[in-house]
Protein backbone atom coordinates (compact mmCIF):
# COMPACT_ATOMS: atom_id res chain seq x y z
CA UNK A 1 0.00 0.00 0.00
CA UNK A 2 1.07 3.54 -0.51
CA UNK A 3 -0.17 6.55 0.99
CA UNK A 4 -0.38 10.33 -0.01
CA UNK A 5 -2.17 13.00 1.33
CA UNK A 6 -4.18 15.72 -0.44
CA UNK A 7 -6.00 18.72 1.02
CA UNK A 8 -5.73 16.85 4.21
CA UNK A 9 -7.52 13.69 3.00
CA UNK A 10 -5.33 10.34 2.95
CA UNK A 11 -5.17 9.09 -0.80
CA UNK A 12 -4.24 5.33 -0.31
CA UNK A 13 -3.71 2.85 -3.77
CA UNK A 14 -3.47 -1.32 -3.30
CA UNK A 15 -3.70 -3.94 -5.15
CA UNK A 16 -6.10 -6.59 -3.76
CA UNK A 17 -9.95 -7.72 -3.39
CA UNK A 18 -12.82 -4.37 -3.02
CA UNK A 19 -14.99 -7.15 -1.02
CA UNK A 20 -12.01 -7.36 1.70
CA UNK A 21 -11.12 -3.88 3.04
CA UNK A 22 -12.63 -4.63 6.85
CA UNK A 23 -11.23 -1.35 7.92
CA UNK A 24 -13.04 1.13 5.68
CA UNK A 25 -16.52 2.06 6.69
CA UNK A 26 -17.70 1.78 3.05
CA UNK A 27 -16.75 0.04 -0.52
CA UNK A 28 -18.21 0.73 -3.65
CA UNK A 29 -19.39 -1.36 -5.64
CA UNK A 30 -19.21 -1.05 -9.33
CA UNK A 31 -22.89 -1.67 -10.26
CA UNK A 32 -24.74 -2.47 -13.31
CA UNK A 33 -28.42 -0.06 -13.39
CA UNK A 34 -30.42 -2.76 -11.97
CA UNK A 35 -27.72 -3.07 -9.21
CA UNK A 36 -27.58 -7.11 -9.14
CA UNK A 37 -25.36 -9.21 -9.04
CA UNK A 38 -22.89 -9.35 -12.43
CA UNK A 39 -19.33 -9.86 -13.27
CA UNK A 40 -16.44 -8.37 -11.75
CA UNK A 41 -16.85 -6.37 -8.63
CA UNK A 42 -20.59 -6.38 -8.48
CA UNK A 43 -20.08 -10.27 -8.34
CA UNK A 44 -17.70 -10.16 -5.89
CA UNK A 45 -19.27 -7.82 -3.53
CA UNK A 46 -22.63 -9.47 -4.03
CA UNK A 47 -21.55 -13.31 -3.63
CA UNK A 48 -19.94 -11.67 -0.09
CA UNK A 49 -22.49 -9.58 1.04
CA UNK A 50 -25.21 -12.54 0.60
CA UNK A 51 -28.31 -12.82 -1.38
CA UNK A 52 -30.31 -9.69 1.28
CA UNK A 53 -27.95 -7.14 -0.37
CA UNK A 54 -29.70 -7.77 -4.15
CA UNK A 55 -33.23 -7.60 -1.69
CA UNK A 56 -32.33 -4.22 -0.46
CA UNK A 57 -31.28 -3.08 -3.84
CA UNK A 58 -34.34 -4.22 -5.92
CA UNK A 59 -36.71 -1.22 -4.92
CA UNK A 60 -33.59 0.98 -5.56
CA UNK A 61 -33.17 0.66 -9.61
CA UNK A 62 -32.74 0.97 -11.88
CA UNK A 63 -30.45 3.79 -11.71
CA UNK A 64 -28.70 6.24 -14.03
CA UNK A 65 -25.15 6.30 -15.36
CA UNK A 66 -23.02 8.39 -13.03
CA UNK A 67 -25.77 7.94 -10.41
CA UNK A 68 -25.31 6.09 -6.44
CA UNK A 69 -27.01 4.91 -4.12
CA UNK A 70 -26.46 3.64 -0.24
CA UNK A 71 -27.47 0.04 1.09
CA UNK A 72 -25.82 -1.92 3.98
CA UNK A 73 -23.03 -4.05 3.69
CA UNK A 74 -24.80 -7.74 5.32
CA UNK A 75 -22.32 -9.95 5.38
CA UNK A 76 -19.54 -7.29 4.18
CA UNK A 77 -17.28 -6.34 7.01
CA UNK A 78 -18.51 -3.06 6.26
CA UNK A 79 -20.90 -0.53 7.30
CA UNK A 80 -22.04 0.22 4.30
CA UNK A 81 -22.12 -0.26 0.95
CA UNK A 82 -22.48 2.79 -2.42
CA UNK A 83 -23.61 1.51 -5.45
CA UNK A 84 -22.21 3.87 -8.43
CA UNK A 85 -23.09 2.87 -12.23
CA UNK A 86 -19.95 3.90 -14.53
CA UNK A 87 -20.15 4.80 -17.91
CA UNK A 88 -19.84 2.46 -20.94
CA UNK A 89 -16.61 3.44 -22.89
CA UNK A 90 -17.42 4.56 -26.34
CA UNK A 91 -21.04 4.47 -25.63
CA UNK A 92 -21.92 6.52 -22.88
CA UNK A 93 -20.79 9.97 -23.40
CA UNK A 94 -19.46 12.41 -22.48
CA UNK A 95 -17.63 9.29 -20.40
CA UNK A 96 -15.68 11.32 -18.40
CA UNK A 97 -18.03 13.71 -16.58
CA UNK A 98 -20.22 10.74 -16.16
CA UNK A 99 -17.17 8.62 -14.34
CA UNK A 100 -16.20 12.02 -12.90
CA UNK A 101 -20.05 11.84 -11.56
CA UNK A 102 -19.63 7.74 -9.91
CA UNK A 103 -16.85 9.89 -7.31
CA UNK A 104 -18.28 12.88 -6.27
CA UNK A 105 -22.12 11.21 -5.73
CA UNK A 106 -20.06 8.23 -3.78
CA UNK A 107 -18.43 10.91 -2.17
CA UNK A 108 -21.46 12.93 -1.43
CA UNK A 109 -23.54 9.83 0.30
CA UNK A 110 -20.25 9.10 2.40
CA UNK A 111 -20.06 12.31 4.03
CA UNK A 112 -24.44 12.66 4.21
CA UNK A 113 -23.80 9.43 5.97
CA UNK A 114 -20.73 10.88 7.89
CA UNK A 115 -18.57 8.21 6.91
CA UNK A 116 -14.82 8.41 7.56
CA UNK A 117 -13.07 6.11 4.50
CA UNK A 118 -14.11 4.92 1.77
CA UNK A 119 -12.91 2.26 -0.62
CA UNK A 120 -13.21 2.65 -4.78
CA UNK A 121 -12.35 -0.15 -7.47
CA UNK A 122 -11.58 1.37 -10.60
CA UNK A 123 -15.10 2.13 -12.09
CA UNK A 124 -15.82 1.25 -15.76
CA UNK A 125 -12.85 -0.29 -16.39
CA UNK A 126 -13.82 -4.34 -16.41
CA UNK A 127 -16.55 -4.99 -18.80
CA UNK A 128 -16.98 -1.51 -19.49
CA UNK A 129 -13.90 -1.12 -21.21
CA UNK A 130 -12.75 2.40 -20.28
CA UNK A 131 -8.86 2.31 -20.14
CA UNK A 132 -6.80 2.22 -16.91
CA UNK A 133 -4.85 4.96 -16.96
CA UNK A 134 -7.51 7.76 -17.93
CA UNK A 135 -10.29 5.94 -15.65
CA UNK A 136 -7.56 6.58 -12.85
CA UNK A 137 -6.68 10.31 -14.40
CA UNK A 138 -10.68 10.95 -13.51
CA UNK A 139 -11.48 9.50 -10.53
CA UNK A 140 -7.87 11.27 -8.88
CA UNK A 141 -8.71 14.36 -10.13
CA UNK A 142 -12.20 14.03 -8.80
CA UNK A 143 -11.40 13.09 -5.99
CA UNK A 144 -8.31 15.72 -5.46
CA UNK A 145 -11.24 18.60 -6.87
CA UNK A 146 -14.01 17.37 -3.64
CA UNK A 147 -11.41 16.93 -1.29
CA UNK A 148 -11.44 20.78 0.14
CA UNK A 149 -15.16 20.04 0.73
CA UNK A 150 -14.67 17.05 2.44
CA UNK A 151 -15.39 17.26 6.59
CA UNK A 152 -16.03 13.34 7.52
CA UNK A 153 -14.49 11.65 4.75
CA UNK A 154 -10.59 11.48 5.96
CA UNK A 155 -9.40 7.96 4.29
CA UNK A 156 -10.32 7.64 0.18
CA UNK A 157 -8.35 3.88 -1.08
CA UNK A 158 -8.24 2.90 -4.22
CA UNK A 159 -8.53 -0.74 -4.89
CA UNK A 160 -6.81 -2.03 -7.75
CA UNK A 161 -6.89 -5.63 -9.22
CA UNK A 162 -3.61 -6.13 -10.14
CA UNK A 163 0.00 -4.85 -9.05
CA UNK A 164 -0.26 -3.07 -12.49
CA UNK A 165 -3.13 -1.18 -11.76
CA UNK A 166 -1.89 0.10 -8.78
CA UNK A 167 1.28 1.44 -10.09
CA UNK A 168 -1.00 3.66 -12.41
CA UNK A 169 -2.94 5.12 -9.53
CA UNK A 170 0.12 5.73 -7.73
CA UNK A 171 1.94 7.36 -10.74
CA UNK A 172 -1.88 8.88 -11.31
CA UNK A 173 -1.57 10.21 -7.43
CA UNK A 174 1.88 11.77 -7.42
CA UNK A 175 0.80 13.69 -11.01
CA UNK A 176 -2.43 15.31 -9.25
CA UNK A 177 -0.02 16.08 -6.05
CA UNK A 178 2.42 17.52 -8.05
CA UNK A 179 0.11 19.85 -10.23
CA UNK A 180 -1.30 21.09 -6.83
CA UNK A 181 1.60 21.48 -5.22
CA UNK A 182 2.71 24.23 -7.89
CA UNK A 183 4.79 21.39 -10.06
CA UNK A 184 5.06 21.16 -13.82
CA UNK A 185 4.48 17.59 -14.80
CA UNK A 186 6.89 16.95 -17.96
CA UNK A 187 3.47 16.83 -19.99
CA UNK A 188 2.64 19.94 -18.38
CA UNK A 189 5.75 21.50 -18.90
CA UNK A 190 6.20 20.69 -22.51
CA UNK A 191 2.64 22.06 -23.62
CA UNK A 192 3.68 25.18 -21.96
CA UNK A 193 7.24 25.16 -24.36
CA UNK A 194 5.09 24.45 -27.44
CA UNK A 195 2.74 27.21 -26.64
CA UNK A 196 5.65 29.87 -26.02
CA UNK A 197 6.75 28.81 -29.78
CA UNK A 198 10.35 29.64 -29.26
CA UNK A 199 13.14 27.22 -29.81
CA UNK A 200 14.41 25.78 -26.14
CA UNK A 201 17.11 23.29 -25.08
CA UNK A 202 16.17 21.24 -21.99
CA UNK A 203 19.05 20.16 -20.07
CA UNK A 204 18.43 17.51 -16.94
CA UNK A 205 21.62 17.46 -14.17
CA UNK A 206 21.88 14.33 -12.35
CA UNK A 207 21.96 15.38 -8.81
CA UNK A 208 21.84 13.51 -4.94
CA UNK A 209 17.69 14.76 -5.20
CA UNK A 210 15.24 12.17 -5.86
CA UNK A 211 14.22 13.79 -9.04
CA UNK A 212 17.45 15.33 -10.18
CA UNK A 213 17.53 19.02 -11.53
CA UNK A 214 15.79 20.58 -14.85
CA UNK A 215 16.73 23.53 -16.64
CA UNK A 216 15.39 25.32 -19.81
CA UNK A 217 17.56 27.50 -22.16
CA UNK A 218 15.41 29.94 -24.45
CA UNK A 219 16.83 30.79 -27.46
Amino acid sequence: MTAQKIHGIVIECVAGDIANQPDMDAVVCAANAMLMPGAGVAGAIHSKAGPSLAEECRPLAPIETGEAVITGAHNLPNKFVIHALGPVYGRDEPSAELLAACYRNALRLAEENRLTSIAFPAISTGVFGYPMKDAAEVALKTVAAEAPRLKSVKRVRFVSYDAGGQRIYERMVAEVMGNRSGNFSVGCLMEFLTALDRDVEIVVKPTRKRHGELSVVMR
